[in-house]
């Protein structure tokens, strides 16, 4: 069995994997004050050393429980595989890794966050193990459109950034206009369930988007002053979703045009939202119909260390 810990911006995760399934998968989320759009590092910092030896526990137990050893641990340390990618959130879960692994006498794997969750995305959604593809990484942190090629055996994934947003990330954009509803953090489920009951169309906000290039500043902007105005939050809401799925749609589409890759995997937390899958897939199987849309499953498109505890084992987990 592998253990994986990730440590991000708002969730503590600790997760168990063998032979490609999921063992054990816990998560706490951290706190945020009502009315506040997160967290400081330090605060956050704070929970994940509060609540990770807890989780571990329990992952231990379960362990115990199935007569099986941990063989291998991953802890994600920074937000990409890049010289100075640095958050302190992931001191926590590289600390606490590197010290699993000395007390296991087993070998660690220093991952990215980023991995991770293209991991997880691509182990959800049933997707080919071989070749290149494009990945999207939606979430409160990231907007990227990526261009990934599988690893061989032991080594990380080849990721090269060709596209995203030159200010506010999606999930951002999302919890802001959120919050000024009075929604609370992260804002997401609540912004989705309230666009079930609105009317699209009633509130125009618009779509930022230079070939692999996005800006949600300004859309960001316009739904605040339209809820300024009084319009209904179910009207802004449902305009806010249709906004962020349509610029990351046409992202999407300019990459694929660009690259000439036959697959996207889609990840990250914004990504399980239900509006951005219709229009992602609706927009490329008009533009791009030869391109297979892979979408992470809901659960683990979010935060996890289902992702990390892949890639602690050989031919990254899969077929441990």
């Amino acid at each position: 069995m592998n253990l994986g810990i990730d440590t991000s911006c708002y969730t503590t995760s600790v997760a168990i994997t063998s032979g490609g399934e999921v063992v054990w998968d816990g998560r706490v989320p951290l706190v945020v004050s009502d009315g506040a759009l997160g967290l400081r590092q330090s605060d956050a910092l704070f929970q994940h050393v509060r609540n990770l030896p807890a989780l571990l526990e329990e992952s231990f137990a379960v362990a115990r429980a199935r007569e099986s050893d941990i063989r291998s641990v991953a802890a994600s340390v920074s937000p990409r595989r890049a010289e100075g990618s640095y958050m302190p959130v992931f001191l926590a879960s590289g600390g606490f890794g590197q010290s699993v692994a000395a007390a296991l006498g087993k070998p660690l794997h220093r991952i990215s966050h980023q991995e991770a969750h293209i991991a997880a995305g691509a182990w959800s959604s049933g997707m080919p193990r071989t070749g290149r593809f494009l990945a999207l990484h939606l979430s409160g942190g990231t907007t990227e459109l990526l261009d990934v090629h599988w690893p061989g055996e032991g080594g990380p994934f080849d990721v090269r950034i060709i596209g995203g947003t030159d200010d506010l990330n999606a999930g951002q954009f999302i919890d802001r206009v959120g919050v000024a509803m009075g929604l609370p953090f992260p804002a997401g489920p609540e912004l989705e369930r309230l666009a079930r009951a609105g009317e699209s169309g009633t509130v125009r906000i618009p779509v930022s988007v230079r070939g692999t290039s996005v800006s949600f500043s300004g859309p960001c902007s316009s739904a605040l002053r339209a809820l300024e105005l009084g319009a209904r939050r179910e009207d802004v809401a449902s305009a806010v979703l249709s906004s962020v799925a349509e610029a990351v749609a046409r992202m999407c589409a300019a990459g694929l045009s660009s690259t000439e890759v036959p697959a996207l995997l889609v990840s990250g937390g914004v990504a399980s939202n239900a509006v951005v899958r219709r229009t992602v897939t609706a927009a490329l199987s008009e533009d791009r119909p030869s391109v297979r849309v892979y979408f992470a499953k809901p659960e683990y498109a979010r935060d996890n260390a289902v992702g990390a505890a892949l890639l602690a084992g050989p031919m990254w987990g899969w077929d441990d």
